[in-house]
């Protein structure tokens, strides 16, 4: 009989110990989506952080120079919008707008620069990288987060102080 007490005290224990620990469990928020707005693009520079092909890989042309990340910045120039890819080796620049919560890229330019490898394929990717679906959330630390997504891949771009 006293080692059935000890077998139920110990149980009872470890059953508390769990249900305990369950509640106890941080839960991280759900983001926070943001309609897409001229006014929500251009409040921050947007920084990449991560993009992946549809397959999970890493767009690997986009993280050659880990110091020098593509870097888009939405602005508006006497009432024409544009965003200009920063750390590109052309410059580049593209008209946009937003209607309806989607955003779209038009009349894109570059300078014409010859420029080496991996340099080049980054152009290329970065180009690549702003067509598609974009949608605006808040990450768990409040951080605005812009991702772009089309059928090759989806990029994650962190807002930073222009």
């Amino acid at each position: 009989m006293k080692n059935m007490t000890k077998v139920m005290m110990a149980a009872t224990f470890s059953v508390s110990a769990l249900a305990a620990g369950c509640q106890t469990t941080a839960t991280l928020p759900a983001p926070v989506s943001q309609p897409v707005t001229v006014e929500a693009l251009q409040a921050h520079n947007w920084q990449l952080v991560d993009a992946k092909r549809s397959n999970g890989e890493q767009v690997s042309q986009l993280f050659f120079d880990p110091a020098k990340p593509l870097t888009l910045s939405f602005m508006n120039d006497n009432g024409r919008n544009y965003v200009a890819f920063m750390n590109t080796c052309n410059n580049i620049s593209a008209g946009y707008s937003v209607v309806n919560g989607d955003v779209q890229i038009k009349n894109g330019i570059s300078t014409m620069m010859a420029c080496p490898e991996p340099q080049a394929s980054f152009d290329t990717a970065s180009l690549a990288t702003v067509q598609g679906k974009y949608s605006l959330s808040k990450n768990a630390k409040n951080v605005p987060v812009l991702t772009i997504k089309n059928d090759n891949q989806v990029a994650y771009f962190k807002a930073v102080s222009k």
